[in-house]
């Protein structure tokens, strides 16, 4: 089986647990998606980060598949790069639906300004304040250790400045608003998305 086969496979399957499977989940147990949209007036930041969002899930599925078309070069790796990618990449997938899990009742897609959550804070939000987007960072770089081009590469950086830009533009001043000092509080002692790194302070 090719390699971008088995790449499309893994992001097929790491999308139908990340958002169809959890969807359904919460969907069962709230009565709601928790799909709120994107936020911001177009051209904002806040409406960038949602944009980009897509930009790298469509370009994270076009990658494998510009391969098997011939648009980009079919890389070329390892025996050992491939068990390394693969293994990391179903790690991520395993490790996004159990933070994702975690959040439980809270757990939503994008922000509601009149929406009031509880802040959760136990289980992988005790090491990070946001351990869904950290796993689905990392799942997103072992894909490009398992198929390494140009259209993955750009996939991973459009999701990285997606998630920075949603995280420091709306969520955290969300946050703020809603949970003031107590989520204050938690976010000086718990990094952003690497333990000990991105805390708040003042």
């Amino acid at each position: 089986m090719r390699l971008e086969v088995v790449a499309l496979l893994m992001i097929l399957g790491f999308y139908a647990v990340a958002f169809g499977l959890r969807t359904y989940r919460h969907l069962r147990e709230t009565g709601s998606t928790g799909f709120h949209g994107l936020s911001g007036r177009p051209g904002s930041a806040e409406w960038w980060g949602g944009a980009l969002f897509v930009v790298g899930v469509v370009l994270s599925l076009l990658a494998p598949i510009a391969g098997l078309l011939g648009w980009v070069a079919s890389p070329q790796i390892g025996p050992g790069q491939f068990i390394l990618g693969g293994a990391a990449v179903l790690l991520g997938i395993a490790a996004t639906y159990a933070a994702q899990t975690a959040m439980g009742r809270s757990w939503r897609i994008g922000v509601r300004p009149g929406e009031r959550t509880e802040l959760v804070t136990e289980g992988p939000f005790a090491l990070v304040r946001n351990p869904i987007f950290s796993c689905m960072l990392f799942t997103a770089a072992a894909l490009v250790v398992l198929l390494p081009n140009a259209v993955a590469l750009a996939a991973f950086a459009c999701l990285l400045l997606a998630v920075e830009l949603q995280v420091r533009v709306v969520e955290e001043p969300y946050l703020l608003r809603v949970h003031g000092s107590k989520y204050r509080s938690y976010a000086g002692r718990v990094g952003r998305f690497v333990p000990g790194f991105g805390l708040l302070r003042g």
